[in-house]
């Protein structure tokens, strides 16, 4: 069953166009074990993950994986690993950032839409948008920051464990940016690998 549709938010943020949007994926809530949160819904809504094998946010995604030693050619590859992409923001931004009042407004969001993954072992956090909207959300529900603050190349290799998941702190795979600084797609492969290793992903 596709999980996630089109939504109403009833927060106006400022910073973001109001187009709250969530992955379709077909994947059950049970068989995942990683979810990969990166950063903002793409201008262009063509480009985003479950859309078709062809939209950016999914070939940038599958360069990651490959650079990680995972190699997939379709969504039902992503699915069989028990894989699930979002983003912490569910608009696209107006500009290159937005406020921390955005970030929390859409953590509520973020929080419905994972809280039915209860077999997830590792939560990727691809960049601060999601870093800090998963702070948020564990603050919240259980008094508790995850992920220590910093910057990521300063906390990424530490360990943050709670309730048997594992926070890894990284860079995102998504947008333009990707393919721009070869050291962080090196840190982003890494941490793929200990993430997957750490929930046995296995394609």
């Amino acid at each position: 069953m596709p999980i996630g549709n089109c939504m109403i938010c009833e927060k106006k943020c400022k910073d973001v166009n109001q187009e709250v949007y969530l992955p379709k994926a077909s994947i059950s809530s049970e068989q995942v074990k990683v979810i990969m949160i990166s950063e903002a819904l793409p201008k262009n809504l063509d480009d985003y993950f479950y859309i078709n094998e062809e939209a950016a946010f999914f070939r940038t995604t599958q360069q990651a994986l490959a650079d990680s030693g995972y190699n997939i050619n379709s969504f039902d590859d992503l699915n069989n690993m028990g894989i699930y992409l979002t983003t912490a923001i569910k608009c696209s931004k107006k500009d290159y950032l937005v406020s921390a009042t955005t970030i929390k407004n859409c953590s509520l969001v973020l929080e419905k839409e994972i809280e039915p993954f209860h077999n997830v072992k590792s939560i990727m956090c691809m960049g601060d948008f999601a870093i800090k909207s998963i702070n948020y959300i564990y603050k919240r529900k259980h008094g508790v920051k995850v992920i220590a603050s910093g910057s990521t190349y300063k906390i990424r290799n530490q360990e943050y464990i709670y309730n048997n998941i594992r926070f890894y702190p990284s860079y995102t795979q998504t947008g333009d940016s990707y393919n721009l600084e070869k050291s962080k797609r090196y840190m982003i492969a890494e941490d793929i690998k200990s993430a997957f290793e750490y929930a046995e992903v296995i394609l």
